[in-house]
């Protein structure tokens, strides 16, 4: 994920939160109780990477910036594996080439299992023993570690589905799919806010990442909001008008995609002679009208925007329209792995948390008065604010509690295979 791992936080993390780490450190090897360590290597794509590697990256943040540092008499597991794991880190030197982590077949995806044991005792054990001093050194970025570990958790389920997918057998990541409450689906309804200048970002009280702030006060017009995501049986009105061939639809770099790419529908969709199915994490499946569309680009949220008359919103006035919610939805914590319809039990209000990360019209830029976090763990955010666009909300992938109102997640246009859906937006 395109995600931000530099973060600030303020003085109240005075603590390690060594309960939420050990936790998480253990909710990553539960993903893949599942996967053959076959599975584990496998990449299936530049923007993928493989099972094992998430297992093994997430540690190596742990042992480069904590450990190798602050942890006396700590000794490496092995020294290889800060070239082989460190993933675009320039201050910490030489990595191993993004598209050939696949390749990787040694060390074995049970040798990376030892290496998280390595790495997770010397931290049982510095966490037991740190002094005041340190422990306030450090809980910021253990905090990091914690929130690091989990967007690759939510990228490991992505990539293992895109891995999924090129297998003609369509091979179901989650054995049994979850029986679901009954619900009703639910219309079009609209919500309207009133313009002015309001303010957003994040206000610095606990842990965020850099680019969530600083604070600052946007100027808004008036506009109105869809309450719900648009949907697959929204899609499919889409397709039959003809408008994947519709070149007045669809932005220069879009249209070219659409043309490059052969794009007739959204990633995983396969037609078959009963009808339009999707590769999902229980394997291909028919496709669930009112459900939300997910696996589609900037370009075709924007395209289908412009088909309906509307527009897509922009990060300030989703951020706005979230005021007063709880950013509580269908997270991974709900068992489901994918998105729901909206009005189901399971569902957030109006869908603004969890499901889909939502495209919106803003590009990935930085905040007035942003400052990257200094030394290493800076370098993710600031120097990725070109050729972006933000996405907003979270996903059915995201991990629970992960999720807040002014996380900005970031792709490039053309991206598709994350849970990426879309909600209408228009002047007022």
């Amino acid at each position: 994920m395109a995600s931000p791992t530099a973060m600030k936080a303020d003085t109240a993390l005075q603590e390690f939160p060594a309960e939420r780490l050990f936790e998480t450190r253990k909710q990553s090897l539960r993903l893949t109780e599942n996967l053959s360590d076959a599975d584990q290597t496998v990449q299936s794509m530049d923007d993928a990477s493989p099972a094992k590697w998430h297992l093994a990256h997430t540690t190596w943040f742990f042992e480069a910036f904590i450990l190798r540092d602050h942890a006396p008499g700590y000794q490496p597991y092995s020294d290889d594996f800060f070239y082989l794991f460190n993933s675009y880190y320039e201050n910490e030197g030489e990595r191993h080439p993004r598209p050939f982590r696949g390749m990787i077949t040694r060390p074995s995806a049970s040798e990376v299992r030892d290496y998280r044991a390595h790495v997770d005792e010397a931290l049982e054990k510095l966490v037991a023993t740190a002094d005041e001093g340190l422990t306030e050194k450090l809980a910021p970025l253990v905090e990091l570690g914690i929130n690091h570990e989990q967007q690759h958790q939510e990228l490991l389920l992505t990539d293992i589905l895109h891995l999924f997918a090129q297998n003609p057998l369509y091979p179901s990541y989650s054995v049994t799919e979850p029986k679901t409450a009954p619900h009703e689906a639910t219309g079009d309804t609209w919500s309207s806010f009133d313009g002015g200048i309001r303010r957003v970002g994040h206000d610095g009280a606990g842990f965020f990442y850099d680019n969530e702030g600083p604070a600052h006060d946007a100027l808004i017009r008036p506009f109105r909001l869809a309450d719900r995501l648009v949907t697959n049986r929204d899609w499919l009105e889409f397709m039959a008008d003809g408008a994947y061939s519709i070149a007045t639809l669809w932005l220069s770099d879009g249209w070219a995609s659409v043309n490059r790419e052969g794009w007739r529908a959204p990633l995983y969709w396969r037609e078959r002679e009963d009808g339009w199915h999707q590769m999902s994490l229980y394997g291909l499946r028919p496709i669930d009208p009112d459900a939300p569309v997910c696996h589609v680009s900037y370009y075709e949220a924007e395209a289908f925007a412009r088909w309906a008359g509307k527009r897509l919103p922009t990060e300030t006035e989703w951020e706005v329209a979230t005021e007063g919610l709880s950013p509580r939805g269908n997270t991974v914590g709900t068992g489901a792995l994918r998105a729901l319809p909206a009005g189901h039990p399971l569902g957030g209000e109006r869908q603004m948390f969890g499901d889909l990360w939502e495209w919106t019209a803003s590009a990935y830029s930085p905040y007035p008065g942003f400052r990257p976090a200094e030394g290493a763990v800076g370098e993710y955010n600031g120097k990725f604010m070109i050729s972006q666009m933000v996405l907003r909300g979270g996903s059915c992938a995201t991990p629970e509690g992960h999720i807040r109102a002014t996380y900005r997640n970031f792709f490039y246009p053309h991206h598709r295979w994350q849970f990426m859906g879309l909600r209408l937006a228009e002047d007022a």
